[in-house]
């Protein structure tokens, strides 16, 4: 699960996790929107030291208007993961991301899962972070992972 674009040191670390073992990955892209609150992220910005960002919260498009830079960032990773010699397919998920994640690890019969956002203290401290929610509902390894900065 992801939430913005992967980059290259982000594929390179998730495809070499398991060293020469091949992996397949299916990739769920969460935009921003419904699911994360702007006031938290404007907390987590400030947290990071990142004063420009957290003014800037608030005009970042949200919820429907987010999804064509999803799909465009969806894309672009699942380019780069191939690119790299993995298979890998996915969707942009608006609706129930939880849920959806735990049917695509029944479906696929998935060895784990790997969540790969940005720093979010404050959900992070109250385990309301997409990692720790996961881990209550997959019931396979949860692998939290911070993404680079491009």
């Amino acid at each position: 699960m992801i939430e913005k674009p992967l980059t290259s040191e982000d594929v390179e670390f998730v495809t070499t996790l398991h060293g020469e073992e091949q992996a397949s990955f299916v990739v769920l892209m969460q935009p921003r929107g419904d699911q994360a609150d702007v006031l938290l992220r404007a907390i987590d910005d400030l947290a990071m030291g990142e004063l420009k960002e957290a003014a800037r919260e608030g005009a970042e498009p949200e919820g429907k208007n987010a999804r064509e830079s999803a799909e465009l960032a969806l894309e672009v990773s699942l380019e780069a993961l191939r690119q790299a010699g993995s298979e890998a397919v996915g969707q942009v998920v608006e609706e129930h991301p939880l849920d959806k994640l735990k049917s695509v690890v029944d479906d696929a019969e998935a060895d784990e899962v790997i969540v790969l956002t940005a720093p979010h203290y404050v959900e992070e401290f109250f385990h309301r972070d997409w990692a720790s929610r996961a881990r209550h509902k997959v019931g396979v390894p949860v692998l939290k992972l911070f993404a680079h900065s491009e």
